[in-house]
């Protein structure tokens, strides 16, 4: 079955103190590593950004997208790239651009599971993960639209319209055992760590020096954290 793809990368990266778009991870930015992995299984791939804002240079298959209204985060982020992927691609693997760390068998797996369902949304110690699950276009692009005609800017309710395929974590842990996929980077030792992981110490340096953030060496001071889970994204926050 023919699966698309939406990044979302309006998020205000506070946190971060630096546009995570752009933040380099070996000889390509945080943005492109996502979108190189999700077009992997995906097609087609929409990035969903602010109004104005810059973004580093994609593949020209790559549609990218601008939210009408800033600010109202990830529901209307989702809104803007389920809007954007044709009418003929029945299923989306949503995603934000702060997990670099992604298993592109991670998104095979949820389309094989959804079955009749209208989402197949990851669970991780009863948190669910609605940026890093699969969606029925159809279904769930009316329903995000009348979430934001209410108010109702958390994505985390969209679980509560439609069938819901809730995907434990013991179902996904054979395409990605650490669950690295849930890694969301919303501080800078967040992206250190990550760096390493990714591409090991060395071999970075020789590639591209990491940029300095404030708080990047604090290693004892940050935590990992899975996306949604713990500490929010800030593509929840804002974007």
């Amino acid at each position: 079955m023919e699966i698309g793809a939406v990044v979302l990368c309006g998020g205000e990266s506070r946190r971060m103190g630096s546009s995570k778009a752009w933040l380099p991870i070996g000889p390509e930015t945080m943005l492109q590593r996502v979108v190189r992995l999700v077009g992997g299984v995906a097609s087609p791939v929409v990035v969903v950004a602010a109004p104005g804002q810059a973004i580093p240079e994609l593949p020209a298959e790559v549609a990218v997208v601008r939210d009408l209204v800033a600010g109202r985060g990830p529901v209307q982020g989702l809104a803007t790239g389920l809007a954007a992927i044709p009418e003929s691609v029945e299923l989306v693997y949503a995603t934000s651009t702060d997990a670099p760390m992604l298993a592109p068998g991670w998104i095979a797996r949820l389309a094989d599971l959804i079955g009749e369902h209208d989402m197949a949304v990851p669970s991780v110690g009863g948190e669910l993960h609605p940026l890093a699950a699969v969606y029925r276009r159809g279904v769930v692009l009316p329903v995000v639209d009348r979430m934001l005609e209410h108010g109702r800017l958390r994505l985390r309710d969209v679980v509560g319209f439609g069938k819901v395929r809730v995907v434990d974590e013991s179902e996904l842990r054979s395409v990605d055992p650490e669950l690295r996929t849930l890694r969301n980077l919303n501080h800078p030792g967040d992206y250190e760590r990550a760096v390493r992981e990714a591409l090991g110490w060395d071999e970075l340096a020789a590639i591209r020096p990491l940029p300095r953030l404030a708080g990047m060496g604090d290693e004892d001071k940050e935590v990992d954290h899975l996306s949604q889970g713990g500490p929010v994204s800030d593509q929840e926050e804002a974007r």
